[in-house]
């Protein structure tokens, strides 16, 4: 890859051709929002959130930054600001990554297996692991009233 700007460019474009719906927020190409679909199998299958990316100047060497701007009850994303805590984003990024694994791979697994030992929501965390059942349907009750239209 020559330069960071043209890889951006590049995992973009295949981002925009995976089917994904992206906005851009400005007119360059470090920050939109795309939308997002609850993987199947679990309790957020059926939801749609809209996630708010901004790509650092040197991306793909450095994580792009990932939030949900509508609400997630998740113990692995922070209810007010929507800030995610995904180990492979924040800690293990690798330029082998593009923008289509975080939401085909990254963001899908995340909501799969949230990780209760490690909480940026305490209160969805603590439900997860006392009552799996009532965090289940707290997710499908938030799911429910907080789609992107």
């Amino acid at each position: 890859m020559s330069s960071p700007s043209k890889r951006r460019e590049m995992d973009l474009m295949k981002l925009m051709m995976s089917d994904y719906k992206v906005e851009m927020i400005n007119d360059g190409m470090q920050e939109f929002y795309v939308e997002f679909h609850g993987p199947k199998d679990s309790p957020y299958q059926g939801g749609l959130w809209r996630i708010r990316v901004e790509l650092p100047d040197a991306y793909p060497y450095k994580s792009p930054s990932i939030g949900f701007v509508n609400k997630i009850y998740h113990p692995n994303v922070d209810e007010m600001s929507g800030s995610v805590c995904l180990d492979v984003i924040n800690q293990t990024w690798s330029p082998m990554f593009d923008l289509v694994n975080v939401f085909e791979v990254f963001l899908p697994q995340l909501l799969l297996y949230p990780n209760p030992s490690d909480p940026l929501n305490g209160e969805a965390a603590a439900l997860m692991m006392r009552d799996k059942g009532a965090y289940e349907q707290r997710v499908k009750g938030n799911d429910r009233s907080n789609r992107v239209l």
